[in-house]
């Protein structure tokens, strides 16, 4: 270790202050953005943040259930070759619901000689910051995401479905959207969420009752660093999951879970921010015509890219009409038919609200997605169509966007843009990764399917 890795470990002045920590958890997101890492002893936080914490390069090359995609030439034809994984910077916080004094902290993959590995999510939305940073300009960022609460005893299906809370059988299924008393009646839940995400320095914002039985959103304040509010995303989850897990529920993230009521979403708010600290969008001479740029940028690029904003077979059954989540390419003011809203706001707060994206999608990849779609715009000065007022659903001329998995993945492996702003080999891996679980799907023979022809 160098005189300046040693004097500037973050690792080792955290277990300095914490000298009763024991363990560690080491978490990095993958490919589909599944939390994946290790236990380690709390001395080992010290090479997290010096010569890294070794995992094989071939997680990024996993499907969804944690299995070997061959083809993305990760594995054993690589000899499946060890990155060494560094600590985040800013990332170590305490476990508030270990058994023991734990803290976890982010990794990010790298290759032996400290080059980002270009398989890691995380690396890809970095380099597209290095490519606004290079234009003098920073991403802030907020994410909103949709769960629903699930009670595993409640009476499954044939299927082995379990229910959301709140289902009764006792006339229509309670919905009561934005009320107050289905907060209430798990306000000790959502206050050990609270108190957890105060310990973990994740800056939670709103909380509110959505548009099905036992469905909420949690909104997270804005970032002025995009990968920080991609990292508030990520740990966001586990967090709920875990905080649900002690008080005997489930939290899915599912973006589609039942038919019958609306699916879970991921929403993200971005603007941008010149040297000066100003957002781009509230300049009185220019703003709001880059803002249209950006949102241009988006439309040309976003069937492209859907398939990072849906990464799962389920995830389009979520995007159906009237049902909050988009299905056309369109923008517009204050418009939550569209799939790139301008929210109400003063000049000072002028962003785009991204809405795709379902709540199981990987939050590094939808705000490199996001960001790359802007940049075009803002590189090409594009004017977008007009915006839309009223119900976007009901356009006979707007162009709709992928509603399957199958063609979503076609246009992303012909993609340009993709290339351009991803590389060829993250285009590559990402594609075979999806094909082989689309292929997975493809291939089953469902309930219904028996149910009808057997």
């Amino acid at each position: 270790m160098s005189d300046k890795q040693s004097e500037t470990n973050e690792g080792e002045a955290y277990l300095a202050e914490n000298p009763d920590l024991e363990a560690m958890e080491f978490l990095i997101s993958d490919t589909n953005g599944v939390l994946r890492g290790k236990w380690s002893p709390a001395e080992a936080l010290s090479k997290a943040f010096s010569a890294g914490i070794n995992f094989p390069l071939s997680m990024f090359g996993l499907d969804v259930w944690g299995r070997e995609v061959e083809a993305t030439g990760l594995h054993i034809e690589s000899g499946d070759a060890d990155g060494f994984c560094i600590g985040v910077p800013g990332s170590i916080r305490p476990v508030p619901w270990a058994a023991s004094q734990t803290a976890q902290c982010i990794l990010t993959m790298n290759h032996e000689d400290g080059r980002p590995f270009f398989g890691d999510p995380r690396n890809a939305l970095t380099a597209i910051t290095d490519k606004l940073k290079a234009r003098g300009l920073k991403a802030c960022a907020a994410f909103e995401l949709e769960f629903f609460l699930l009670d595993p005893d409640s009476d499954s299906d044939d299927e082995g479905v379990i229910w959301p809370i709140n289902v009764t059988d006792l006339g229509p299924d309670r919905q009561h959207m934005y009320a107050i008393s289905e907060l209430s009646e798990l306000e000790g839940l959502f206050s050990d969420i609270r108190n957890a995400a105060r310990a973990q320095a994740i800056p939670i914002d709103t909380m509110v009752s959505e548009a099905a039985p036992g469905q909420f959103e949690i909104n997270l304040k804005h970032r002025d660093d995009i990968l920080a509010a991609a990292d508030d995303a990520v740990i966001l989850k586990r967090l709920v999951g875990e905080t649900a897990r002690k008080h005997g529920l489930r939290a899915s993230f599912m973006a589609k879970p039942f038919n019958e009521w609306a699916g879970n979403g991921m929403h993200i708010h971005v603007s941008l921010v010149g040297k000066d600290g100003i957002n781009i969008f509230a300049n009185e001479s220019d703003g709001e015509t880059r803002l249209a740029h950006a949102a241009a940028g988006l439309l040309k690029t976003m069937c492209e890219a859907t398939i990072f904003f849906v990464p799962t077979f389920n995830g389009f059954r979520r995007l159906l009409p009237g049902s909050y989540a988009p299905t056309r390419v369109a923008w517009g003011r204050n418009n939550r038919s569209v799939a790139v809203r301008i929210p109400p706001s003063d000049a000072a707060a002028n962003r785009i609200e991204h809405r795709i994206a379902g709540a199981d999608a990987n939050p590094y990849l939808v705000g490199a997605a996001v960001l790359a779609g802007m940049l075009e715009g803002l590189d090409d000065a594009r004017d977008p169509p007009k915006p839309i007022d009223g119900n976007a659903y009901a356009s006979q001329t707007l162009k709709h966007l992928p509603d399957n998995m199958p063609d979503a993945i076609e246009l992303f492996e012909a993609s340009d843009f993709i290339a351009r702003h991803f590389g060829e080999p993250y285009r590559q891996l990402y594609t075979e990764t999806k094909k082989a679980e689309c292929l997975e799907f493809l291939a089953e023979i469902t309930a219904l399917e028996r149910e009808t022809y057997l």
